[in-house]
């Protein structure tokens, strides 16, 4: 076990948004070494069908566990929707995913009992946040919001379009007078700001993405896996799509986070390059 510290950790995602994810865990887990997986030959992963997207999924995993990852973090909604119970059971390392820490945390601080989730088509369709809260005394309200994902990767961030839409797409949130918003997609952090405008200062954001994180942080430390000595981390960032314009819409959303992106094929012999 004490060898398996010092491997990397595995993050996987459909494209970009996981980096938001990643982010929160190098905030939080400062000294570990992470290998990031972004699928962007084949995002986005929402308007996906479920099974497709556990397809997908699976294959991206695989790729980061033939790296010899120690732990696996699935960092986003659609495919934690799709493969969290396959993932639990195929493989040997810990793996932490999006919707259960951010479920946790937002039952934790909603007042009024009323939470909403936004999130991508796929995830809404998987009634996985519904699910997540079947346990609960909690009146839910999803919404899909696909435009989304549209803004944060073009770079938009603000301005009259985007307003528009938000309004749009949280007018049944205000309806159902949520008092805890869930940020049911990793890009949407990135539009934390347009979000908390048009819901107002009464609505409190729950980020997927740093729930996520500390929930990786609990795990890693239940397994006596994590590094405690301070340490100059390594990060590796794989895209299945081109890699220049991984590492540019990368800088774009996260200024210099992302570096030397390379270009990597997912198939049956998991190659590598």
């Amino acid at each position: 076990m004490n060898d398996a510290i010092d491997r990397p950790i595995g993050v996987f995602d459909s494209g970009f948004g996981g980096l938001t994810v990643l982010r929160s865990l190098v905030e939080q887990l400062p000294n570990e070494d992470f290998v990031y997986l972004g699928d962007t030959a084949r995002a986005p992963y929402g308007p996906r069908s479920i099974a497709q997207v556990r397809e997908f999924a699976l294959e991206g995993l695989d790729h980061l566990m033939e790296r010899d990852v120690k732990a696996l973090v699935i960092a986003c909604n659609s495919a934690s929707s799709a493969v969290l119970r396959d993932a639990r059971e195929r493989y040997d390392v810990p793996v932490t995913e999006v919707i259960l820490p951010a479920a946790s945390r937002a039952i934790a601080a909603t007042r009024n009992g009323r939470i909403g989730v936004v999130a991508t088509e796929s995830t809404i369709n998987s009634a996985s946040y519904d699910d997540a809260f079947a346990v609960a005394d909690i009146l839910l309200t999803t919404q899909a919001c696909p435009r989304f994902v549209e803004f944060v990767e073009a770079g938009i961030t603000g301005g009259d379009e985007l307003l528009a839409v938000a309004e749009e797409y949280l007018a049944p949130i205000k309806k159902a007078q949520c008092d805890t918003l869930i940020l049911g997609c990793t890009h949407y952090p990135l539009l934390a700001g347009v979000i908390g405008y048009v819901l107002g200062n009464g609505v409190t954001l729950v980020s997927s993405a740093e729930a996520c994180a500390q929930s990786t942080y609990s795990q890693l430390t239940q397994a006596n896996l994590l590094r405690h000595q301070p340490r100059e981390a390594l990060r590796a960032f794989l895209t299945t799509g081109n890699a220049d314009d991984f590492q540019g819409i990368g800088r774009r959303l996260l200024g210099g986070f992302v570096t030397n992106a390379t270009k990597v094929t997912i198939d049956k012999e998991n190659a590598h390059v």
